[in-house]
C-alpha cells in the first residue's frame, strides 16, 4: 500500500512539474476549458432564474365569454349569476357592451367608437376558474360553449402551456449545448496530452528501456488530464459568478422598474460540486484516450 500511495504522490509531482514547465500555455488552455464550461452553466443559471421568475407569478387562467346580439343586459347577468354559483367558477365579472364602447375609447380609439352608427359589441362575461388543471378548463370551457346564448368563448390559459414548452425547450438546448461542450473540452485536453507526449518522446523511450510500465508512463498525463479539466472547471464556475455579479445591478434596475425586487442566484453547492467533478473527468477521459493511442505512435519512431 505504501509503494501504490508513493507510485501516484510521484505521478502527481510530474503533473505538477509539467503545470510548472508551461506556465502560459497552461494557463490559456484551462480559460478555454472555462469557456467551454461557462456556456451550458451559465444558460443553466438564467434557465433556473427565469423559472423562479415564472413561479412567482401564478398562472391565473381567465375565460371570456361573448353572448349573442339577442341576448340582453338583463339576461346576461341572470345567466352570470347562475354560473357564479358552479363550484368551478372562482369569480365572474360582466362586461355590458357600454362599458366595452368606454375601453374603446379609452384606448385611445375614440375616433372610430364616435363613427359607429351603433354599437357592435356584444355583452360579455369574464370568468376566474376555481381549477387550473388543464382537463377541468377544458370541461369549463365545454360547458360554456354548448349553453344557447353563448357565441364564442376565449381561453387565456395557452400561455401557460407555452411557456412550460418553453422552459423544456430551453432545458434540451442546455443539455446538447453542454454534451457538444464537453466534448469539446475532452478534445482540448486530448490534443494537449498529445502534444506533450511527442515532447518528452525521448524521455518516455528511455524510461522505457529501464524498464518502465505503460501504466507507470501513462499515471502523470491522466492526473495532468484531470488537474486540467479541475481547474478549467473551477475557471469556468468563476466566470458564471462573476457575469451574475456584473449583471446584479442591471437586473436590479429593470426589477425596480416593474415595482419588484429579484436577486440573481447563481449555482448552488450541490451545482458547482457536479460541475467541478464532470470536468475533471472529462478532462481524465480525454487524457485516457489520448495516452493510450499516443503512446502506441510513440512505439512506431
Amino acid at each position: 500500500m505504501k509503494s501504490w500511495f508513493a507510485q501516484h504522490l510521484h505521478s502527481l509531482k510530474i503533473a505538477g512539474q509539467r503545470f510548472r514547465d508551461t506556465p502560459l500555455a497552461t494557463v490559456f488552455t484551462m480559460l478555454v476549458i472555462g469557456v467551454a464550461v461557462a456556456l451550458p452553466a451559465a444558460f443553466y443559471v438564467l434557465l433556473g432564474n427565469l423559472e423562479r421568475v415564472s413561479g412567482g407569478i401564478k398562472p391565473q387562467a381567465e375565460i371570456t365569454v361573448f353572448l349573442k346580439n339577442g341576448v340582453s343586459e338583463t339576461q346576461g347577468r341572470a345567466l352570470l349569476a347562475s354560473l357564479s354559483r358552479n363550484p368551478d367558477v372562482n369569480n365572474a365579472r360582466f362586461v355590458a357592451k357600454t362599458e366595452g364602447v368606454r375601453r374603446l375609447e379609452a384606448s385611445g380609439l375614440a375616433e372610430i367608437a364616435a363613427g359607429l352608427p351603433e354599437n357592435p359589441l356584444p355583452h360579455a362575461f369574464i370568468l376566474t376558474p376555481q381549477v387550473q388543471d388543464a382537463a377541468a378548463l377544458e370541461k369549463l370551457g365545454s360547458l360554456l360553449r354548448n349553453m344557447a346564448e353563448t357565441d364564442r368563448v376565449l381561453m387565456d390559459s395557452d400561455w401557460i402551456k407555452r411557456l412550460g414548452a418553453l422552459m423544456n425547450l430551453g432545458h434540451e438546448l442546455v443539455l446538447m449545448l453542454a454534451v457538444i461542450l464537453g466534448l469539446a473540452l475532452a478534445a482540448i485536453t486530448a490534443n494537449t496530452i498529445r502534444l506533450q507526449i511527442y515532447a518528452q518522446k525521448d524521455e518516455i523511450e528511455v524510461a522505457r528501456l529501464i524498464g518502465a510500465t505503460d501504466r507507470f508512463i501513462r499515471r502523470p498525463f491522466l492526473y495532468f488530464g484531470g488537474i486540467q479539466g479541475l481547474a478549467g472547471g473551477l475557471a469556468g464556475w468563476l466566470l458564471v459568478t462573476l457575469g451574475g455579479w456584473l449583471v446584479q445591478g442591471s437586473v436590479n434596475r429593470v426589477a425596480v422598474a416593474y415595482g419588484a425586487h429579484f436577486e440573481l442566484t447563481g449555482l448552488d453547492l450541490a451545482s458547482s460540486l457536479l460541475l467541478l467533478a464532470v470536468s475533471a473527468l472529462l478532462g481524465w477521459l480525454g487524457a485516457f484516450f489520448a495516452v493510450g493511442q499516443t503512446l502506441r505512435d510513440v512505439e512506431t519512431f
